[in-house]
């Protein structure tokens, strides 16, 4: 009996005195390469998103919202973990996982810990465990899981075997199902998801997680608008006079470019960004773009409407954001990966059913990152926030509080490879952004690409896989701005006036206290966002795990 008494306080150490009936449930949808401007409630008028819209006249959006890394697994690791890629340490080109003592600070781990009843739908792009994505143990991690590790396609089924049992064939109806089994006991069971239990105790409160990876040009280039797609995917927007986006350069009529040459090596992109050098490409990925999104809004009306017929509407929360927005060939630019407003800036919205009237619809311009969102959830459920986080609760704000949680927002890109991305920080205020970068000394992807062929090998072998030696360059990456590395190139943009970022003015002397302002604060948000100690990680490449994927 003692011994019982010991586990259940333990169990709800971090419990700030709610029941179980007090603490909300809590819904986090995560979309993948969402800009801030494909929603009707951001100022899109032609893409169709009435749900979300409604759900941010019933809730707060955040105007001047901001992830701290513009690619998909650090941004979302950092989510996660509450922490910026600097401290957290895991990328693409990092060469390492999340290690379980890591993982354990995870809001999903952290929130399980204190009673909540855990459920992860979708995409997984966070590497966790000895092994990466092969660990397994994202999977044990949760009560329910319906997932699929990187990237799902259009077409899921052709990809993960976990959602051959499901009804739909594309990605957001079978997302769907996986939401509807979650929340309701009744839904058809899926034969390929994990469960720690049959069913969803209602004497818990729950935390579902909902990944997509859409509207993200890895998933939106195999739509193949096949006869059995929902008409959303097949017709809508195709009879639409579709406008080219604010300041878009075709790669043919580039005569400047936006960064040096040496700095930014354009020509190593990824070809699967091509599609932004033609007007005629990019119209058709944005017409897909919005057609995902219209799909995602569909499954947002879908949740509100299960939450209401099974009266649990009224004690959950729905959180709403993107991992980063992505380029459509503005200033003749395509990808991610930069600390410029088109991928750095993202909607987040909540909706709050307990929130006071007061803070019903409000658009909030408080600096506040996709960091935040954890501490956030974890005090929402009265939880007692790790050490480890370094995001803010911004709580008080969606209750209707003026006061922000920040003055700076920092955004950091590391991922500097032979794809052509420089390096380069950004710190900003509510007017200003100040950009550095770092001198790009990576080998050519086109050069590697060329001589694979030539040797016979495997391309793709040659461009994706990691190999210990790249675990000390992005370490140093991390280490030698703190330890006195200059710039070679840097950006003052008045974002007021200048929101597209056109008009450098670093070089503008009557902004002078300004710029010096801001690279003081940069040498502040940079060691904040490095921390005290070694990120928690496992060393995962392909050398140690020939079959990995990153």
């Amino acid at each position: 009996m003692k011994k019982q008494i010991i586990t259940l306080a333990l169990l709800f150490q971090g419990i700030l005195g709610m029941t179980a009936q007090d603490r909300p449930n809590i819904v986090f949808v995560l979309t993948d390469d969402q800009s801030y401007e494909l929603l009707g409630c951001t100022g899109n008028t032609i893409v169709q998103t009435p749900n979300i819209d409604k759900m941010a006249k019933d809730g707060i959006l955040f105007t001047n919202a901001h992830v701290t890394s513009a690619i998909c697994t650090p941004s979302r690791v950092s989510i996660l973990l509450g922490q910026y890629e600097r401290k957290h340490g895991v990328n693409f080109n990092s060469g390492t996982s999340i290690s379980d003592k890591g993982w354990e600070g995870s809001y999903p781990m952290v929130m399980r810990a204190n009673g909540y009843y855990t459920g992860w739908v979708g995409k997984n792009h966070a590497p966790t465990g000895k092994g990466g994505y092969d660990s397994g143990l994202m999977e044990k991690s949760f009560d329910y899981w319906y997932a699929g590790h990187g990237h799902l396609s259009f077409y899921p089924k052709d990809r993960h075997n976990i959602f051959n049992d499901a009804i739909a064939f594309t990605q957001p109806e079978i997302i769907n199902e996986g939401v509807n089994e979650f929340l309701d006991p009744n839904e058809r069971k899926l034969k390929g998801a994990l469960r720690f239990l049959e069913n969803r105790p209602k004497d818990k409160p729950f935390m579902l997680s909902i990944n997509f990876n859409l509207p993200h040009g890895a998933s939106t280039s195999t739509m193949k608008m096949k006869p059995t797609d929902d008409a959303i995917y097949r017709t809508l927007y195709r009879d639409l006079d579709i406008p080219l986006p604010p300041n878009y350069i075709a790669k043919a009529d580039i005569k400047t470019p936006k960064l040096p040459e040496d700095l930014f090596h354009v020509e190593d992109r990824q070809d699967g960004y091509n599609y932004v050098d033609t007007p005629a490409g990019i119209k058709e990925r944005y017409i897909r773009e919005m057609e995902a999104m219209t799909g995602i809004d569909r499954l947002i009306g879908n949740l509100r409407k299960k939450l209401k017929d099974l009266k649990i509407d009224k004690n959950t929360v729905i959180i709403f954001t993107s991992d980063h927005g992505l380029f459509g060939g503005e200033q003749g630019l395509g990808g991610k990966s930069m600390c410029y407003e088109k991928t750095t800036h993202v909607p987040i919205i909540v909706f709050d059913p307990k929130a006071p009237k007061k803070a019903r619809g409000l658009k909030s311009d408080a600096l506040v990152q996709t960091i935040d969102i954890a501490p956030t959830m974890l005090a929402m459920g009265g939880i007692k926030i790790p050490n480890s986080f370094q995001g803010k609760d911004i709580s008080n704000l969606i209750n209707g509080g003026k006061e922000g949680v920040r003055n700076y927002v920092y955004t950091e890109n590391l991922w500097s490879t032979h794809f052509g991305n420089p390096r380069c920080e950004s710190v900003q205020d509510q007017q200003w952004k100040y950009i550095r970068y770092y001198k790009n000394n990576n080998f050519s992807a086109r050069k590697e690409i060329k001589y694979a062929k030539e040797l016979g090998m495997n391309v793709n072998e040659m461009l994706y896989k990691m190999h210990d030696p790249e675990i000390a360059i992005y370490r140093d990456y991390i280490d030698s701005p703190l330890n006195g590395e200059k710039p070679v190139y840097e950006e003052l943009y008045d974002l007021k006036n200048d929101p597209f970022e056109l008009h450098n003015l670093v070089a503008e002397k009557k902004h002078a206290t300004i710029l010096d302002n801001l690279k003081k604060q940069w040498k502040i948000e940079i060691k904040n966002a490095r921390g005290e100690g070694k990120p928690e990680v496992y060393r995962y490449t392909n050398d140690l795990y020939p079959d990995g994927e990153h």
